[in-house]
């Protein structure tokens, strides 16, 4: 007769966020490209794409950073939003109502992205944790 035996030594830790300093160097080389290419196939002048490219950017971002990053995520990628993506381009300014939604999008992406993957390690513990706790053949204790 085969018995199946895991092989793990026990519960596995949850995965540890990137240091912040490391997301946000990503974010920045990230940023920078994603807008360089938007630039010369989609064309300068069309804030949409790369704000849309750019929120996603910090939501994979989000996935593997703390809650604390998510403000610089968000700040890095409206520079290069702000400064690249709309004419004149390596010119900073700020349009209040324009400037704060896509701050407040970049923003709810990283964070959407870290609460995803806060949530998902948080489940996958508590179904490592909660399997213990289950007998032979994967029934309750009596």
């Amino acid at each position: 007769m085969i018995e199946w035996v895991s092989l793990g030594t026990g519960a596995r830790p949850v995965p540890r966020p990137v240091a912040t300093s490391l997301v946000w160097a990503t974010a920045t080389g990230g940023a920078l490209v994603l807008v360089a290419l938007l630039n010369t196939f989609v064309g300068i002048g069309r804030p949409g794409f790369a704000l849309v490219a750019l929120s996603l950017l910090a939501a994979l971002l989000g996935l593997c950073a703390r809650f604390t990053a998510a403000p610089g995520t968000a700040v890095l990628c409206w520079l290069f939003l702000n400064g690249f993506a709309i004419p004149p381009a390596g010119t900073l300014s700020w349009t209040g109502a324009r400037d704060t939604f896509w701050l407040a999008c970049l923003l709810t992406a990283a964070l959407v992205g870290t609460t995803l993957a806060r949530l998902a390690h948080a489940r996958a513990a508590y179904r490592r944790v909660t399997a213990g706790a289950w007998g032979p053949n994967n029934r309750p204790y009596d």
